[in-house]
């Protein structure tokens, strides 16, 4: 059997040095965790402002929170979200049908979910990266990756260069980084699509409330405030060139005027498209190796699948968690390490992935009888235990 490949070590009492690509919850998370451990840290960001003002809002179940509890963070989180225990689901019309009990997955000690705004997530993991003392560029990209037996070098969009013992992939669903380092998974749509938009938080409103049916597959809204939620309405997918981005607020309050209960009041809000997001619902997840040389994917750079479980943020602040223990506990980075990471991630992010496009496929194909609260107690269970 061939030798594997040896990532390069730092001369005794030296420092390693890594590169994250991308500040998204994974990358932000990987950077916090090594610059804990003494790791040299060079963060990059494509987007100039580190995406700190999009997006409209965010659950995130207990799994996800013990990661973020991990990080240091997690105090501001509770203070600045709204954390609940239960999910309701409703007709159409907004009469309850019956509540259930939320699994709580990060332990008897963390809430079973929390919502909270986007960009606020987005501002506390930017602050945390900042005080970790990591080194951060915003506005820049990988134009070259060239490794060789020593290391990795860099060269930069804005000119510089630089010399790493590991690169970390953290670039998202579309990674260029995937790409350049000849990874061919790429993300496939399921069918489905979501509208989402963030509004003031109707009173009594305490949880997740879902509609099924109606004008569209589901329709649902979420506290991530005492002040604010989040609404969103999930239908087929469409042409996305078909549907000019100033009606976008349009197109969402039509479907959500079919709607009762507290939709009405929900509604009313709905009136600036630049505030209305519309994305597809995709399924990804690379199924050969994560990591080329010393180059690894985390997030959903490796994976990602529809929101129907509110998991998405979670897996990917669990591929940091993970990857960064076994950094941070070895003595060799090496490809076994590598390949580990992989192998002990997979089964986990592949059960939440195909359960995640299965219920959305059940409702494509109008099952009725499909067993939607076993699949997703199930699941929740199983993400009880650590990662």
């Amino acid at each position: 059997m061939a030798d594997r490949p040896t990532l390069p070590q730092p001369p005794a009492g030296g420092t390693r040095t890594v590169l994250v690509i991308g500040g998204g919850a994974a990358g932000s998370a990987v950077t916090i965790l090594l610059r804990r451990a003494g790791v040299a840290v060079d963060l990059i960001e494509a987007t100039p402002d580190w995406n700190a003002t999009t997006g409209s809002g965010i659950t995130l179940q207990g799994n996800a929170l013990r990661v973020l509890r991990e990080l240091g963070v997690w105090e501001r989180v509770r203070a600045s979200g709204f954390a609940f225990g239960s999910l309701g689901v409703t007709a159409p019309d907004g009469t309850v049908l019956f509540v259930a009990e939320d699994i709580r997955t990060g332990g008897e000690d963390l809430p079973a979910t929390l919502g909270m705004q986007r960009p606020q997530l987005q501002r506390i993991l930017i602050d945390a990266v900042r005080a970790s003392g990591a080194t951060v560029r915003l506005g820049t990209t990988v134009d070259t990756l060239e490794q060789d037996a020593d290391g990795v070098s860099v060269h930069f969009s804005d000119g510089a260069e630089g010399r790493y013992d590991l690169v970390v992939a953290a670039d998202g669903l579309n990674s260029a980084t995937r790409s350049a380092i000849g990874v061919t998974d790429r993300p496939e749509p399921t069918g489905m699509a979501i509208w989402r938009v963030a509004a003031p938080r109707p009173e009594g409103v305490t949880r997740t409330d879902l509609a099924y049916g109606g004008p569209a597959y589901i329709a649902g809204y979420c506290p991530t405030s005492e002040n604010t939620i989040y609404a969103y309405v999930v239908e087929a997918n469409r042409d996305r060139a078909s549907i000019d981005p100033a009606m976008y607020a349009d197109e969402m309050r039509r479907l959500a005027q079919g709607y009762g209960g507290l939709w009405p009041e929900i509604t009313k809000h709905i009136d600036d498209p630049a505030g209305v997001n519309y994305t597809w619902f995709d399924r990804h997840l690379v199924e050969g190796p994560w990591h080329r040389g010393r180059v690894v994917l985390v997030g959903d750079a490796a994976h990602c699948c529809p929101p129907t479980l509110a998991q998405g943020a979670a897996m990917s602040l669990e591929d940091a968690s993970v990857l960064v223990e076994l950094l941070t506990t070895r003595d060799d980075w090496d490809d076994q390490l590598l390949t580990d990471y992989r192998a002990r991630r997979l089964p986990r992010v592949r059960m939440v992935v195909d359960a995640s496009v299965q219920l959305g496929r059940w409702l494509l194909d109008g099952e009725r009888d499909a067993d939607v609260p076993g699949l997703i107690g199930r699941t929740m269970t199983a993400l009880k235990e650590l990662p």
